[in-house]
């Protein structure tokens, strides 16, 4: 079986599962005459790209309602317009699966597939999703920078190149951070995630967010 079709059809997480197909029922006001996607969300890009994006989860009436990550929501509606402006996304406005939006040069994905309550995935329920996103990984095989939104996705990241390079590497979580992993594995550079309540206090700055892409710019050059 292909990735896609192992990812779109997992059922590892019976909470996860329960959950995602009860907000894809019961829907967000706004989206009552939308078919929700309602499965685990697949990584989106190119996977011969040199750059890796890693977010936490899905949104419940984001990418568990459109079937693409940070696709539907004010994540989404932040991150987007920065990949475009940085040269990495083909257009900066995006609205469902088939709105013609293409990564250049990069892969997104997220450290757990499907939507979490509350937005807080259990441990387990993480650990079931990784073997997706090493599988990506490994697969990524021009990969030089990987971009971590938020602590969780950063410490989950560091856990599979601690295994890959068979040593503990730790790297406290600190926005704008740039770190070189050990051996022939990428750079690593932390941001915050691009939540709505990051950009709505001011956390996280449409500046703030774009040297985090231009950052990555000067890295693969």
């Amino acid at each position: 079986m292909d990735l896609y079709n192992e990812v779109i059809g997992c059922q590892k997480c019976e909470r996860l599962v329960a959950w995602r197909e009860e907000v894809a029922f019961t829907k967000k006001k706004a989206f009552m005459d939308w078919k929700y996607w309602g499965k685990p969300v697949p990584g989106f890009g190119e996977l011969n790209g040199q750059v890796l994006v890693v977010g936490l989860a899905p949104g419940a009436h984001g990418s568990n309602r459109t079937g693409r990550m940070f696709t539907g929501d004010s994540s989404g509606n932040f991150l987007y317009p920065a990949l475009f402006r940085a040269g990495f996304a083909s257009q900066p406005n995006l609205k469902y699966l088939e709105d013609g939006l293409e990564l250049r040069n990069m892969y997104i994905t997220a450290v757990c597939r499907c939507v979490p309550p509350k937005n807080k995935p259990l441990p387990t329920e993480i650990m079931n999703c990784l073997p997706f996103i090493k599988t990506e990984i490994f697969q990524m095989i021009n990969l030089k920078v990987v971009v971590a939104l938020g602590a969780i996705a950063q410490n989950y990241i560091l856990r599979i190149y601690s295994e890959i390079s068979q040593r503990k590497i730790v790297i406290p979580f600190s926005h704008g951070r740039t770190d070189k992993l050990p051996d022939d594995l990428p750079f690593l550079i932390s941001s915050y995630h691009p939540s709505r309540q990051n950009t709505q206090t001011g956390k996280l700055t449409k500046e703030m967010f774009d040297q985090i892409w231009a950052r990555a710019n000067l890295l693969l050059r």
